[in-house]
């Protein structure tokens, strides 16, 4: 009886490292895979940086603190409106709804900053 395969099955002794090339690919993927897995914290945090006025600093006063909300909720009513525009009448009622929710808020803001005083 002939076997198809010898006893026991020949393998290639060689290690993929053990060549000078595959080493230096080793060493490039790994590279490459720790640059983009494991980027350097300063350069991620350099490349989106938030908005200083939500971070906790005490320069930023009430007043501008206030227009700026003001400004924010009219744009997101003003985008609300405009969306809900495009929807069907079943679910153009609940963004409508969001954007009176928006609206009050907006007035809300808008109120606290008349009565806010300049120092």
């Amino acid at each position: 009886m002939i076997k198809p395969t010898p006893n026991p099955p020949e393998t290639d002794p060689t290690s993929p490292y053990e060549s000078p090339n595959s080493k230096k690919l080793h060493d490039a993927a790994e590279r490459a895979l720790d640059h983009y897995l494991f980027p350097a914290a300063g350069i991620m945090s350099s490349l989106n940086e938030p908005e200083r006025m939500y971070l906790a600093n005490p320069k930023y006063n009430t007043e501008c603190l206030l227009a700026n909300a003001s400004e924010n909720l009219g744009a997101a009513s003003e985008m609300l409106s405009n969306f809900a525009a495009t929807l069907d009448p079943s679910h153009r009622k609940t963004a409508i709804g969001i954007t009176q929710i928006v609206m009050i808020a907006e007035l809300a803001v808008n109120q606290a900053l008349d009565h806010v005083e300049v120092a």
